[in-house]
């Protein structure tokens, strides 16, 4: 477990460095009849670029911002390794691309206020709410969210807003326990 620990925090350092330098883009070939400009905010940082108008926003966020906390886990958005934020609602891999113009994107890398880790993610290191910590990106960003949203009530609500993202490790216990933790420092729950 102390592995699993030490592999999330140096991820968090080297994610909050990247975030907050902004992120990355690399150039992927896109065919001038798919090509679609988009203009975004990624974890507080403005981006414009061109992408091909069928590109997911996991692709987007992993191949091309370098955004490699959200996972593709089972590539069809029914697993929730790939959660992220779209203005504050949690969303899967199958959005595209093309609908995050003009909108705000929020992932696990700009989650942290610089080095001081959101409650939610402390939350999840101080309940070992993870274990090989896979789907723990995209855990993290439901929890903030069933918490906004204000499903955090009760231990049966929590696990019923959280039963779209799955550990196959079986963390759930450590899970749960974390976002009531994380709900009460969040001022909701």
């Amino acid at each position: 477990m102390i592995a699993s620990v030490a592999v999330v925090a140096a991820s968090h350092f080297a994610d909050s460095a990247r975030a907050q330098s902004g992120p990355r883009q690399a150039a992927l070939p896109v065919s001038a009849d798919q090509a679609l400009i988009i203009r975004t905010s990624v974890n507080g940082q403005t981006v414009e670029l061109t992408v091909d108008a069928r590109t997911s926003l996991l692709d987007l966020l992993r191949e091309r911002l370098a955004l490699t906390g959200a996972k593709k886990g089972c590539d069809h958005g029914q697993c929730g390794a790939c959660t992220v934020h779209i203005d504050g609602r949690r969303v899967a891999c199958l959005t595209l691309a093309a609908k995050v113009d003009g909108r705000e994107v929020l992932t696990i890398e700009g989650l942290a206020e610089g080095d001081t880790l959101h409650p939610m993610q402390q939350a999840f290191i101080d309940h070992d709410a993870l274990q090989c910590g896979y789907c723990t990106p995209g855990q993290i960003m439901a929890a903030v969210a069933c918490v906004a949203e204000g499903n955090a009530t009760s231990r049966e609500r929590i696990r019923e807003y959280m039963s779209g993202n799955i550990c196959r490790c079986g963390a759930y216990v450590g899970i749960v326990a974390a976002i009531e933790d994380a709900a009460a420092k969040m001022g909701r729950g």
